[in-house]
């Protein structure tokens, strides 16, 4: 009688390991035929990373300030008390510059970005006439696409520029550069910013046109 029972019992573990290696068998072949899951889309605008800001999010918050480090790093103030010479006299104090330049390079790479406005939907021109409505600064980058990303790339060199002349603490080589990056926004400013000349405009009416607006 024991030995019924026993073989009874050891009949049913068998079937039990038969039976569990065959459903590991079958989780393992339905792991092998499974199509990998597709990762999410990405927000439209690009196609490595979506884009949250516009084209002047990015020059009010990272260019522009930037820039405006690099131009006070160079040249001197004349006052009552003299000539005051800007550039940075200690370590810590060229570390802002390098800052500002290391942004002004990355700062290219974001307006290269495809997808962006001109400026956050609704938003008016502050100065109507002389500069173009955000609107139509989107078409026009659209319609110029590789022109604008060339202004970008320009800016990102006299930021490589303005990065070297830091390392070397060469106060003059930076104030020159500072000057070929000033040239370097206003062609990108009169390409996509200000309205096209109409041809009765005269040239003192192209030179009133206010500098660096955004």
């Amino acid at each position: 009688m024991r030995r019924q029972i026993a073989a009874v019992l050891w009949s049913a573990v068998f079937c039990l390991a038969v039976g569990l290696i065959g459903l590991s068998s079958l989780a393992i072949a339905q792991q092998k035929t499974a199509k990998p899951a597709r990762p999410a889309p990405l927000a439209a605008g690009s196609g490595d990373a979506p884009v949250h800001s516009t084209v002047q999010d990015i020059m009010q918050s990272i260019i522009d300030p930037s820039a405006d480090v690099l131009w006070g790093a160079s040249g001197a103030v004349v006052d009552k008390e003299g000539i005051h010479e800007l550039a940075p006299k200690t370590q810590e104090e060229w570390l802002e510059p390098r800052r500002a330049a290391i942004r002004i390079i990355e700062g290219g790479n974001l307006l290269m970005m495809p997808g962006r406005e001109a400026a956050p939907v609704g938003t008016k021109s502050e100065a109507p006439g002389t500069e173009l409505e955000p609107a139509e600064i989107t078409v026009l980058i659209k319609k110029k696409r590789k022109s604008f990303d060339a202004f970008a790339k320009a800016l990102q060199g006299v930021g490589t520029e303005a990065l070297r002349a830091i390392e070397k603490k060469d106060a003059d080589l930076l104030l020159e550069v500072g000057a070929r990056m000033e040239n370097v926004c206003e062609g990108c400013h009169q390409t996509f910013w200000y309205p096209p000349p109409e041809k009765d405009e005269s040239t003192n009416a192209r030179s009133n046109r206010p500098n660096r607006n955004r």
